[in-house]
């Protein structure tokens, strides 16, 4: 049954949807501060900055916090509900999060600009997890509020 297929968002209304619903933002593979100019990094500061909670998971060794929020190891260990995983990795680096997004529960993951993993995103859907690729947030985002900077 191809049912899962539904929870593949695609199209700009379901994308706006999504955005209209998320408060809380995972980000796998966030940057810290000393590499502000990486979108890894810029992204979701600019989300941060227009309201949305970011909850760092960094993939690369840092310590202490990043954007003034203490950092989780694993997406697993994130406090509370998380409405979206961002996600910033090669799409080969995703697999090894696949299970500790699983465990977690968010109600979607988003594969930032230029990152997509489909059977990542397969095995996310068809438990039930709203999956977006190859899509900027901070573009959507800005789409639905031009007046925005």
């Amino acid at each position: 049954m191809d049912d899962w297929r539904k929870n593949l968002i695609e199209d700009a209304e379901g994308i706006g949807e999504l955005l209209a619903r998320t408060k809380r933002i995972a980000v796998l593979g966030i940057r810290p501060e000393a590499q502000a100019d990486k979108p890894a990094h810029a992204t979701p500061k600019f989300l941060q900055d227009h309201g949305f909670t970011v909850l760092p998971v960094p993939t690369h060794g840092e310590q202490g916090s990043i954007l003034g929020e203490p950092l989780s190891a694993s997406v697993k260990d994130v406090p509370g509900e998380v409405d979206v995983v961002q996600v910033f990795l090669k799409p080969d680096d995703i697999d090894a999060h696949v299970d500790a997004m699983l465990a977690k529960k968010p109600h979607a993951v988003w594969f930032q600009l230029g990152i997509r993993n489909d059977a990542a995103a397969e095995r996310l859907a068809r438990a039930g997890i709203r999956v977006v690729q190859d899509h900027c947030m901070k573009v959507e985002w800005k789409k639905r509020h031009p007046d925005a900077r």
